[in-house]
C-alpha cells in the first residue's frame, strides 16, 4: 500500500457535515492536499463548482486524477491560502458558499522521506510545503542565530528545552553543516533529559516549529481567515481544523471577533439588528476526533474543527 492509498483526511464527515453543502454552491477547499476533503465536497455539489488551493505539486498531480474521476466541476489554483482572495478574484469569483482549512502537513508529505518533514527518515532538511520555495529547513536551522532558534522553538513548538537544544545546534555547526534530519533529531535528542524523551519523541516539537517558520503557516493564518469570512455568503460557512494550540488559538480569536455583539450595547434588552454580529459559531466547544477515528488514524489526535457561519 503506498502513502496515498494510506492518506486518511482527518474530522472528514464532521466537517463535509459542518459545510451544510447546497447542490449548487460555489466552495473552496483552501488545503487541497491530496483531495480528501475535496473528493466528498465534489461528490455533493453536481450543481456546483469547486475551487481548491495548494502549493504543492506533487499533491496537485496526484489529486486532479482523484477529482477528475468524479467530475469536471472544479478549478485547482496553485497557490498559498494567503493569496485566496486575489486568485478567486482572478476567477471571477467575489461570494462563496464555504471554505474548508485543513492545516497542517498531511500524511503523504510526512511518509515521502525525501521532503524532509520526518524524524524518523534520513533525508536532507528541507520542509518546503512549495518545492519550488527558496528557504528551507537547512537554510533555517544552518543560518538563524541561537536566539532566533530559541525563539522559535519555544513560539512555534512549545518546547521546554529550547535553549539547549538552539545551543547544541550552534556548537555543532562549528564543526559541520547540519544535513539531514536525522542528524537534527539526534541534535535534539542529545539536548534534552531521558524522562522527555519518555514522554514523546524528543524531536517532534522542534520539527514542527521549524516547518511553521519554513512556510509561514502562522503568519498567514488570521488574514487568509478574514479574507475568507469577507467573501462569505449568508448562509455560507467556514471549517477550520487545526493540529496544534497556536493554530486553534488564532481561530478561536478571530472567529470570536467576529461573533461577538458590539460591546457598546451589550446587555441590553432590546438589541438594534444593525448592532448584532453578522456571524454565528456553529459550534461552541471545539469538535475532536472520534474514539474510532482515532483508533484508525493516530495522526488525528491533536485535531480540533471549529465552524463559524455567515447569517446577514
Amino acid at each position: 500500500m503506498n502513502s496515498l492509498e494510506k492518506h486518511v483526511s482527518v474530522l472528514l464527515n464532521e466537517s463535509i457535515e459542518g459545510l451544510n453543502l447546497k447542490e449548487d454552491g460555489i466552495y473552496v477547499d483552501c488545503t487541497l492536499g491530496y483531495a480528501g476533503h475535496s473528493s466528498e465536497i465534489l461528490k455533493r455539489i453536481k450543481k456546483g463548482y469547486l475551487f481548491a488551493i495548494d502549493q504543492d505539486s506533487d499533491a496537485i498531480e496526484s489529486s486532479r486524477k482523484r477529482l477528475s474521476a468524479i467530475g469536471n466541476n472544479f478549478t485547482i489554483i496553485k497557490s498559498n491560502f494567503s493569496n485566496l482572495k486575489v486568485e478567486l478574484k482572478r476567477e471571477n469569483v467575489l461570494f462563496v458558499d464555504g471554505f474548508l482549512f485543513d492545516l497542517g502537513v498531511s500524511s503523504v508529505q510526512l511518509d515521502d522521506a525525501e521532503r524532509g518533514f520526518s524524524y524518523h527518515n534520513e533525508a536532507k532538511l528541507d520542509m518546503r510545503m512549495d518545492k519550488e520555495g527558496k528557504f528551507s529547513a537547512y537554510d533555517l536551522v544552518n543560518t538563524y542565530s541561537e536566539k532566533e532558534l530559541r525563539d522559535i522553538f519555544f513560539k512555534y513548538g512549545e518546547e521546554k528545552f529550547s535553549s539547549s537544544i538552539a545551543r547544541n545546534i550552534v556548537k555543532y555547526r562549528e564543526n559541520k553543516k547540519i544535513e539531514t534530519t536525522l542528524e537534527l533529531a539526534d541534535i535534539i535528542s542529545n539536548s534534552v533529559p531521558m524522562k522527555a524523551k519518555r514522554e514523546h519523541h524528543p524531536a517532534r516539537k522542534v520539527f514542527q516549529a521549524i516547518r511553521i517558520e519554513v512556510n509561514h503557516e502562522l503568519d498567514v493564518l488570521e488574514s487568509a481567515l478574514k479574507d475568507a469570512l469577507s467573501m462569505l455568503n449568508v448562509g455560507g460557512r467556514i471549517c477550520v481544523i487545526t493540529f496544534h494550540s497556536l493554530e486553534d488559538r488564532i481561530v478561536k480569536n478571530v472567529f470570536k471577533e467576529y461573533t461577538e455583539v458590539d460591546p457598546k450595547v451589550k446587555g441590553l434588552p432590546d438589541i438594534p439588528l444593525e448592532y448584532l454580529p453578522d456571524y454565528k459559531l456553529i459550534n461552541r466547544n471545539v469538535i475532536i476526533p472520534s474514539e474510532e477515528e482515532l483508533l484508525n488514524n493516530n495522526r488525528s489526535r491533536s485535531a480540533k474543527l471549529r465552524i463559524i457561519e455567515r447569517i446577514k
